[in-house]
């Protein structure tokens, strides 16, 4: 049906397009379904019709097919244009047009940042409480939620900030944005804007293990090797990792230079600490450091800090000793021990060793004057060679635990040291 408001109706669509940034031809759609479901509500109306609208002119028709038994289109395509739709038509139209207009800027909105998880956008805070921040991005506001802020971070109405998108949800209400201040991947678009070797892919970030509000590392390789890529990322007199840390409001970013080697990865996750040797255990996927005594508490860091973001950064478990620690252990694990127990002796009530690996038992005198071979189970804790001092010693620790050491032979006792290691 063609009138002379058809002309001013489809001005008014591509006016609407433009100013919504909406494509005409879905206005036109759903003009269709707007005027189909008034046509349907008027009485004698056919089941199996449609709308078709003439882009260029504005004018509509209806059209209607007869269907048969099992719902199969017979006959041909008529003209079943009403003379007038009437006012209900046109209400209807009204109400159905608005609300597919406001589903396309939805749709339109989702389709805008549905590719963009992984991205920074810059938003001005709107609304902060103890459950989430509001952040107007222009077109749609973003939430960023308590769990993904960092902590004693202020977040003031009216400031602007840099948020990391970590999802995007579609709703009935258009699309949710969920961004995040604490994410590791906020550090690494961070360097992308400061850093243009970054950008044009020269320098790479290989890993990144945050601590928000405190500390990051990240680990950078150079895919020119005349390009540093820790001084591409530092900037003159530290100026670019200095932007990043303003933007994080003071957080500290230790850039690290990637290896390929692991065992060369993991000294160089832990500087500023200087490193001596590093042992890598492929089974367990434990690194042991082994750093000068002096060096322990800044390889470690406050609170193990620095540790633990050397362990997440590389993906070893690491243990850090100092040279005395480890040679503390040697020595220890290189010591031969006596195997056994001592026990009273129920005939004669003595205190005797028991060896762990069977044997005759034997008398405090006994044990301290063994010889080279030692008692049953393992050679004596000190040098084979036992002198009077070291009698006399074992028979005051003897006295002060309650036993009465033995002065000489008993009877069911080995006195001869042969005999005890037999």
């Amino acid at each position: 049906m063609s009138s002379p408001n058809n002309a001013e109706m489809l001005e008014a669509l591509r006016a609407l397009a433009e100013l919504r940034g909406i494509p005409v031809q879905t206005l036109f759609e759903a003009l269709a379904n707007a005027l189909e479901t008034a046509y349907k509500r008027m009485p004698d109306a056919h089941e199996n019709s449609w709308v078709d609208i003439d882009p260029d002119t504005g004018e509509y028709r209806v059209w209607a097919q007869e269907i048969d038994e099992d719902g199969e289109p017979v006959g041909e395509e008529k003209d079943v244009t009403p003379d007038n739709l009437g006012r209900i038509a046109a209400q209807a139209a009204k109400q159905v047009m608005s609300q597919r207009v406001r589903e396309a800027e939805r749709d339109q909105k989702y389709e805008e940042y549905a590719g963009r998880e992984g991205d920074i956008v810059t938003g001005i805070i709107q609304q902060s409480d103890n459950r989430y921040t509001l952040l107007d991005l222009g077109k749609v506001e973003a939430l960023l939620p308590q769990a993904e802020q960092v902590p004693y971070e202020r977040y003031e109405h009216g400031a602007r900030t840099k948020a990391y998108i970590v999802e995007v949800r579609k709703t009935t209400k258009g699309p949710q944005i969920v961004v995040s201040r604490t994410h590791p991947g906020l550090i690494k678009r961070l360097f992308e804007l400061e850093v243009p070797e970054i950008s044009l892919a020269v320098v790479e970030i290989k890993a990144a293990a945050r601590e928000p509000g405190h500390r990051t590392k990240i680990a950078v390789w150079s895919n020119d090797p005349n390009v540093d890529p820790v001084g591409a990322c530092v900037g003159a007199r530290g100026a670019r990792v200095r932007m990043v840390t303003n933007e994080l409001r003071g957080e500290k970013v230790d850039i690290v230079p990637f290896s390929e080697d692991p065992a060369e990865f993991v000294m160089r996750a832990l500087q500023p600490a200087k490193v001596k040797e590093v042992r890598l255990e492929e089974d367990t996927g434990v690194a042991t450091v082994i750093v000068p005594d002096y060096q322990l508490s800044l390889a470690i860091g406050k609170e193990g800090q620095n540790a633990r973001l050397a362990a997440r950064l590389t993906g070893w478990k690491v243990d850090i000793k100092s040279e005395t620690q480890l040679q503390e252990e040697e020595d220890y694990n290189n010591q031969d021990w006596a195997e056994g127990e001592w026990v009273t002796d129920e005939a004669s009530g003595e205190l005797v060793w028991n060896p762990a690996e069977g044997g005759e038992a034997m008398t405090v005198e006994a044990y301290a004057t063994a010889g080279d071979d030692g008692p049953e189970g393992g050679s004596t804790p000190e040098d084979s060679t036992t002198t009077s001092e070291d009698v006399e010693a074992d028979g005051a620790v003897l006295e002060a635990a309650g036993a009465t050491p033995t002065t000489g032979p008993t009877s069911g006792s080995a006195t001869d040291p042969g005999e005890a290691s037999a």
